[in-house]
Formats: structure tokens, C-alpha cells, sequence
């Protein structure tokens, strides 16, 4: 009886090898005959998935972006009061643990390699911005954002905080952990919100 072969799965776990290469070895390491090998694939069935390294990459770099946002969605549809969820989402967009941290050095190797090699057709829209809009928005619909705050220098304080806390998070982890970004985005939180 023929092996029944998961083709999303197999796809996934391609993708996750790139991340271990990248992370291990950098991104001019992450070649398809290095992926393969870390995959434990051989090269014919890493092209049946992927016909080019440029495809793969791209693949591997929107899975990122792909979990990231399902686990948002997940925190978005609870019932937990509003500034909490937004407190949660921004942890999401932040490396808290092993995990995100992995995602966070893939991401930032992705969008500085694509952007480096001047490529116009990768998607380099991290959607964060946009999310942190929303954010401030929805804190503003709840009543929860202070009177005569300017929402887009808000939304632009915002994005400067967790890109700034995502980027020294990665570089110097032990000084900046989870539990002192958790406590800095709380205090940023309290400083443009009610109660």
C-alpha cells in the first residue's frame, strides 16, 4: 500500500528546515542541497515541492507570517477585555520565547536578504504597521484611548516601541527578556489608555 504523504505537511517541514539553516548558518547558507540534507529529503523531492530556491525562501518566510497571524487571530476571537487583547497581540509581534525568537531571526534574515537583493516581487509587507493601526483604533472604539491623543503618532510610537523591543530583544535577550517587555508595553499601554 502506497504511503499516504501530507504534501502541506512535508511543505511545512521543508520550510522549517530553512529556518534551522538560516538560523545556524546564516542565509547566504540556506542553499537547497544545505535544506535538503537538514529536511532529510533528498534534492528531487525538495524541487517536486519547490522548482526554485528563490520559491522556497519565499515560502518558508510567509509561513512565518502565517503562523504568527493564526495565533493572533486565536487571541482576537476570545473574550478577554480589550486592552488585554491588544497587550496580548503585541506580545505576538515580539520574541518571547525560543519559538518567536527562531521566527523573529527568520523574518529579519528574510526581509533583509529580499530587500538587499532588490526584489520587487516578495510581499516584504510585515503587516505590523497596518495591525498597530488597528490596534489604537480599536482601543479608541472602546473608549479606552486618552482624550487629545493624535492616533497616527500613536500608532507610530507604537510601531517604533515593538520593532525597537523585537530588535534589542534578539540582540541582547538576557538584558531584555519576556517578562521586561511584558512589563515595558504595559507601561506604554497605561501611558495612552484609560483604567
Amino acid at each position: 500500500m502506497p504511503k499516504i504523504v501530507d504534501h502541506q505537511e512535508r511543505k511545512s517541514n521543508i520550510a522549517e528546515a530553512t529556518w534551522r539553516v538560516i538560523i545556524q548558518q546564516g542565509i547566504q547558507a540556506a542553499t537547497v542541497r544545505k535544506i535538503a540534507a537538514e529536511a532529510g529529503v533528498s534534492l528531487g523531492a525538495l524541487r517536486h515541492y519547490f522548482s526554485t530556491q528563490h520559491e522556497l525562501l519565499l515560502f518558508a518566510m510567509n509561513l512565518v507570517k502565517e503562523r504568527v497571524t493564526a495565533r493572533i487571530l486565536a487571541i482576537i476571537h476570545t473574550d478577554l477585555p480589550p486592552r488585554e487583547q491588544v497587550a496580548k497581540v503585541l506580545l505576538e509581534l515580539l520574541p518571547t520565547d525560543d519559538g518567536s525568537m527562531a521566527e523573529m531571526e527568520v523574518w529579519f534574515a528574510f526581509t533583509f536578504h529580499l530587500r538587499s537583493a532588490g526584489d520587487k516581487s516578495a510581499e516584504l509587507d510585515d503587516a505590523i504597521y497596518p495591525l498597530i493601526v488597528r490596534l489604537i483604533d480599536y482601543l479608541d472604539q472602546h473608549g479606552l484611548l486618552r482624550q487629545g491623543l493624535d492616533k497616527g503618532d500613536e500608532a507610530e510610537r507604537l510601531y517604533a516601541l515593538v520593532d525597537g523591543l523585537a530588535m534589542h530583544a534578539m540582540l541582547e535577550p538576557e538584558r531584555l527578556d519576556r517578562e521586561r517587555m511584558v512589563r515595558v508595553l504595559n507601561v506604554h499601554l497605561e501611558s495612552i489608555c484609560f483604567g
